[in-house]
């Protein structure tokens, strides 16, 4: 469980950092699975501002693979409901982060609700984003840049930049001068859970290393979206011991709910 001082820092910061919140063997479980063609095969890639791509798998329903086993284990599932409070958690998408050496491309400012209002959510603070790191992130492979503290200036209106949808830059430029910029350098298993409204962005991975990352977003099931229609977002999550991931051995993600590049673009265009 995250400890009352962790709680807090969240609330007040919009984030918060777990060193070893899976072991080496989980990860190295999880990594044999992220570059499995179960995963690797239903990737898309999406244009950064200068033209580099970020590559990203993205599926619905936590199922029994050892990605769903990892999204439904205790010590996520209990961490997530101490952030969220009270109600059913459920699970709404997990992603594959694939930033590759030297071509991985950045992601611009933006919050994780300025998507999710498009979808029709209408409580952020029942919604959660948990990172868990498949390799190291350093600020030279591009790890995840914040501002600390920019979830208390709730929803920014989002544009397209590239392929992807960034924060108005305006308001990006404001709060940039009141808010401290960290740059969340993370250890193979380490977690960083964060707010749906604090301002993040990754750089473009110029380095030797590649960076993988899974990042499972979470939803309470009182909050009803009425533009998605997916079903995993308020379905109750069936919990799984925290030794289920390593017992179950490596399991693909198959039959999984993918989603398309296509279907991408679409919602964020018709929305």
């Amino acid at each position: 469980m995250l400890t009352e001082s962790q709680l807090l820092a969240y609330k007040q910061d919009g984030f918060i950092q777990v060193a070893n919140f899976f072991s080496k063997d989980e990860i190295d479980l999880l990594f044999q699975v992220a570059t499995d063609e179960s995963v690797v095969n239903h990737a898309f890639d999406l244009n950064d501002q200068s033209g580099k791509k970020t590559k990203l798998t993205l599926w619905f329903t936590a199922g029994d693979d050892s990605f769903g086993l990892m999204s439904r284990c205790k010590r996520m599932v209990t961490s997530v409901q101490g952030i969220l409070g009270e109600g059913d958690v459920c699970h709404f998408h997990s992603k594959v982060m694939q930033k590759e050496p030297r071509v991985g491309g950045a992601w611009e400012w933006h919050q994780d609700y300025g998507y999710w209002y498009k979808n029709g959510f209408l409580y952020p603070e029942s919604m959660v984003s948990v990172m868990i790191a498949l390799t190291d992130a350093t600020v030279e492979n591009g790890c995840l840049q914040v501002l600390k503290g920019t979830h208390h200036m709730q929803r920014i209106e989002h544009h397209f930049a590239g392929e992807q949808q960034g924060a108005d830059q305006a308001f990006v430029d404001e709060a940039a001068k009141v808010s401290e910029l960290v740059y969340c350098e993370l250890k193979a298993g380490d977690v960083l859970f964060f707010h749906p409204n604090l301002l993040h962005r990754s750089e473009a991975n110029l380095s030797d290393t590649a960076r993988w990352s899974v990042i499972s977003a979470y939803n309470l099931a009182s909050n009803i979206p009425f533009r998605e229609k997916n079903l995993s977002c308020i379905t109750p999550i069936s919990m799984v011991p925290d030794e289920a991931i390593l017992a179950s051995g490596k399991k693909a993600v198959l039959g999984a709910d993918f989603l398309a590049k296509e279907e991408e673009i679409t919602l964020n265009i018709d929305k």
